[in-house]
């Protein structure tokens, strides 16, 4: 199977990846039906309305809809082939939750046929692909799931991740490459048939298991790069020096690309992922966790530092800018911005502390229990406050001017009011 996909395509999750995708392959001509637990998201989409914000999505969405390419639903119907794009977080313990991508594919069972293409998009543990072959085949055990052994499947079953960037997902959806991992060879070729709608990039064709690790291995070596950059901003801190002219002295040698610290590492993928390895091999993986330990203990030390600043005041009125997981984008998720938050608020239960975001309109669910915390318009909290903390680079608070901060304690997480 060499040339593109065209039959109907059903995405279960109208999330950050499954709607672009949606949109992508509809926008091309095939007919998608995006499903979704979430009534509202559903109603949404049928409006040709986006529930998040992603630059260049609003109106692809649009315009799919109006040509009646893209359609929205709670149920899943019947189709030619399946992508499943739910969420998989972490357990208490830190292994991967797999009851979303578990559910999604009993969904699937029951309205599969002979020759239809099942694709996990899903970030998960290498053998997690292998695993939505055996949940589907426990329920339709009159279809032949791909083995090694079995050449002539009736259902082809692969993995392919995404690896886009929220803010320029429309982007890097259609210019990346991607890994398409097959549980056989067969089911990478009929799966990659579906990427060849869309795809510009190259599309490399590997076994199941490999793409589930591709993917892992992608986040963290990033979170590895970050967490060696927020442990040098650490080191220049107790010695007193700027770790930003550091980086910037170390990065001009030629082999040499020193990472930005920050507050944290935020977002559905780099905080989780690397814990998806360490829990696959947990006596081999010692440098992996470590990283991810030194980055989940950064908002505490952001924290820390504030609440130092604030004893030099009676009664400090404390300002933090942004609260999303990165700048010019609405996405909370894992948002290392909102535990710094949570964490001054509960050390200062008596120190009103005003934060503001552009891209949010409301307390988050995660700070919504303490009373001492309020959102606010950015101009006029920091004309009242005493402590102003950056940290998420928003565009407005990067050219905020250096005469607004007169007077006040600033700490910048993000390096750009240098």
């Amino acid at each position: 199977m060499n040339g593109p996909f065209s039959g109907k395509l059903a995405i279960l999750g109208m999330g950050y990846i499954g709607l672009p995708t949606a949109v992508a392959l509809a926008t091309r001509g095939v007919e998608v039906i995006g499903v979704d637990i979430n009534r509202d998201v559903v109603a949404a989409i049928s409006r040709g309305e986006v529930p998040f914000v992603e630059p260049d999505l609003a109106i692809s969405v649009s315009g799919a809809v109006a040509m009646g390419r893209l359609t929205a639903t709670t149920e899943t119907p019947e189709a030619d082939a399946y992508i499943i794009a739910v969420p998989t977080p972490f357990n208490d313990d830190r292994t991967a939750d797999l009851s979303f991508v578990q559910a999604a594919a009993e969904q699937i069972a029951p309205k599969l046929r002979s020759g239809n293409i099942v694709v996990l998009e899903s970030t998960s543990p290498p053998g997690t692909t292998e695993k939505v072959a055996q949940w589907i085949g426990a329920i339709r055990s009159d279809l032949r799931m791909p083995r090694d052994v079995e050449p002539n499947p009736d259902i082809f079953v692969a993995h392919c991740p995404e690896r886009v960037l929220p803010g320029r997902i429309m982007i890097e959806m259609i210019t990346n490459d991607r890994v398409v991992g097959g549980l056989t060879p067969r089911c990478a070729e009929h799966a990659a048939s579906i990427y060849r709608v869309f795809a510009q990039g190259e599309i490399l064709l590997t076994d199941a298991a490999s793409a589930e690790m591709a993917k892992l291995v992608e986040n963290a070596y990033r979170d590895v790069n970050i967490a060696f950059a927020n442990e040098l901003s650490l080191i220049c801190e107790s010695l007193h020096i700027d770790v930003w002219e550091v980086i910037r002295l170390a990065n001009r040698h030629p082999r040499v690309n020193i990472l930005s610290p920050g507050p944290g590492v935020g977002g559905h993928c780099i905080p989780v992922d690397p814990w998806f390895i360490v829990s696959a091999a947990p006596l081999l993986s010692p440098l992996i966790r470590t990283a991810r330990e030194v980055n989940d203990r950064r908002p505490h030390h952001v924290a820390e530092q504030v609440v130092s600043k604030a004893q030099r005041f009676r009664s400090p009125t404390i300002v933090c800018l942004g609260l999303t997981f990165k700048a010019n984008v609405d996405d909370i998720r894992e948002s290392p911005a909102i535990e710094v938050v949570g964490l001054i608020a509960k050390a200062l239960p008596d120190v009103d502390v005003l934060v503001c975001d552009p891209y949010v309109d409301r307390v988050p669910p995660l700070l919504s229990g303490y009373a001492n915390i309020r959102l606010a318009n950015a101009h006029e909290a920091v004309e009242g406050a005493d402590i102003v903390v950056l940290l998420v680079e928003h565009e407005p608070y990067k050219s905020m001017r250096h005469t607004r901060l007169g007077g006040k304690v600033s700490y910048d997480t993000r390096g750009v009011w240098r």
